[in-house]
């Protein structure tokens, strides 16, 4: 397999989708973050003078997915379908889940990627006051769907 995007002389291109088919196509990524007890008590107890700090992270995460292309310079711009992040609580550990959705011609990974790192980030920006010793960690794509190269699965 060989890297997309250079041209014949090494130089960065974006990859031209003209000749693709439109399929649908989904991908879902993790990620996840290790706060203190404190932080984690002040999140669940919505505390935290910010606000709200899994709702304003999932909707920037959600503003991440679209502005994907505005921040990766060989990215597409791509038309989302769908666009979905979650959370779950493990211990002291906040784990995102970023599923992007599209009917195009190329795929949703980074979408999804970014959708979780910006949740992460902004869970960290808003508990800062509290913990800077935060942990992001384990940030990868679970799965995608559709395309030419086929379904993945971690």
């Amino acid at each position: 397999m060989e890297f997309t995007h250079f041209d014949e002389n090494k130089n960065a291109v974006m990859v031209d989708v003209s000749d693709k088919d439109i399929t649908d196509r989904v991908a879902v990524a993790t990620g996840r973050i290790t706060l203190c007890d404190e932080a984690m008590e002040a999140i669940k107890g919505r505390k935290i003078k910010k606000g709200d700090v899994l709702t304003v992270a999932q909707v920037a995460g959600i503003m991440g997915q679209k502005r994907t292309s505005e921040l990766i310079p060989m990215c597409h711009n791509i038309n989302l379908t769908g666009s979905k992040i979650t959370f779950e609580m493990e211990g002291n550990d906040i784990v995102v889940f970023s599923k992007a959705k599209t009917a195009g011609k190329t795929g949703v990974e980074m979408e999804a990627l970014m959708g979780v790192n910006i949740a992460l980030l902004t869970v960290y920006d808003m508990c800062k006051a509290i913990d800077k010793r935060m942990l992001i960690s384990d940030v990868h794509l679970v799965e995608k769907k559709g395309g030419k190269s086929g379904d993945f699965f971690f």
